[in-house]
């Protein structure tokens, strides 16, 4: 029922081996965030072409472009307009690669500068009439380092929005480290359920001591994934399930480069971890019954 696919990049940055792992596991596609040390908006076309003939050859899917749209600073003009052309150049892509979808963000938490929820949703308004003529969806990601840290925020940000091309990309692996520390599942996911359009599927703990989110390999962390996946099977969830691994093994990523991932000091390490992440997915829900 569910769709199985992981962001690329969190494996290499060459997508033939993304490519290569996705077939291993028999996974339906591949989320595009960064290819060849560039962000999807940077690609040039002839590149973006070549990623969709890769794609086709073997028979995968690309469930969405993971972008950095609005992971900048709120009130900002240039910084604005900006990311606007960054979005209809990640449109282009999602055009070309054959999906609806944009993964986007809220711009970046500053402690004692939070915007209200009403004059976020104004930023939208721009992206969203783009969003209406190209017929995509905008999904916005529960972020910690973004003003909607979590469902709760997510959700009451698209309640004022209110409008059809703007949903919910659901990351229980962000709400463990969430400043308000919502529990991911099942106090997020019951707030954010009837909103969800993609699903990025990611783990890890809070090191309290340290202030800081510890990937772990999936499953073995803070989320409740037996719990989470079985509630998405019983809601009747047929979307996608992308595994954005995060985990590396020996290794540490800094927190700039986990609040922007892109390039190989992201991926490096990563082919490992996420084939370990992809078998402890499907064990995972081998124990759902799916």
């Amino acid at each position: 029922m569910f769709k199985l696919s992981f962001i690329s990049d969190e494996a290499s940055q060459d997508f033939a081996v993304a490519v290569q792992i996705a077939k291993e596991f028999n996974l339906d596609g591949l989320e595009l965030r960064s290819v060849w040390e560039k962000a999807p908006h940077e690609l040039s076309d002839e590149e973006v072409k070549l990623i969709a003939k890769m794609l086709k050859d073997a028979s995968l899917q690309c469930p969405c472009i993971a972008s950095p749209f609005f992971k900048c600073d709120f009130g900002d003009e240039e910084q604005y307009r900006q990311h606007i052309q960054i979005l209809r150049r990640c449109i282009q892509v999602a055009h070309e690669l054959g999906t609806n979808l944009i993964r986007v963000f809220t711009f970046w938490r500053k402690e004692g500068e939070q915007p209200s929820w009403d004059a976020i949703a104004d930023m939208f308004s721009e992206p969203i009439r783009i969003a209406e003529s190209e017929g995509v969806i905008l999904g916005i990601e529960n972020e910690p380092s973004t003003n909607a840290t979590n469902a709760a925020k997510v959700a009451e940000l698209l309640s004022i929005i209110d409008h059809p091309n703007v949903k919910a990309v659901w990351d229980p692996g962000n709400d463990v480290f969430d400043p308000d520390r919502e529990v991911p599942y099942p106090d997020g996911y019951e707030r954010i359920k009837g909103l969800i359009v993609h699903v990025h599927l990611k783990d890890g703990v809070w090191v309290a001591e340290e202030g800081r989110f510890e990937p772990v390999p999936l499953g073995e962390g803070e989320v409740d994934y037996v719990g989470q996946l079985r509630a998405l099977k019983q809601d009747n969830y047929s979307g996608w399930l992308s595994l954005e691994t995060h985990y590396r093994p020996k290794v540490a990523l800094p927190e700039d480069i986990v609040q922007m991932p892109k390039g190989s000091q992201f991926s490096f390490m990563g082919d490992v971890a996420t084939r370990e992440c992809l078998q402890n997915l499907f064990r995972l829900l081998s124990e759902v019954g799916v």
